[in-house]
């Protein structure tokens, strides 16, 4: 499964800066890979990884902004197209990841 985390946190503040670094770098901490600039997917074994994940989640998200979780299979988001660019190399690291469980 994937869990993909999208979100559009305000930074007009130093305090608004400071909880969206803080959210980016617990993303990247917690095995997270950026698809884009607020869009993350963590690869997971099932759902029960995905709630303990979420709930570890909903413990950082800021109290303005919007923060969205969306989980798929592995087979919904390999059909994802990309339209223009091309895979991250730690997309495809990831994905070689996936074997390995």
């Amino acid at each position: 499964m994937r869990m993909i985390v999208f979100f559009d946190l305000p930074t007009i503040t130093k305090t608004d800066r400071r909880n969206a670094s803080r959210l980016r770098n617990f993303l990247i901490k917690d095995g997270y890979t950026m698809l884009q600039l607020s869009v993350y997917s963590r690869i997971c074994k099932g759902q029960d990884d995905v709630e303990k994940h979420a709930k570890r989640l909903k413990c950082l998200i800021p109290k303005t902004g919007s923060v969205r979780l969306l989980t798929v299979t592995e087979k919904q988001y390999a059909s994802m197209e990309i339209l223009v660019g091309s895979l991250k190399k730690e997309e495809e690291i990831g994905d070689k990841q996936l074997i390995l469980l």
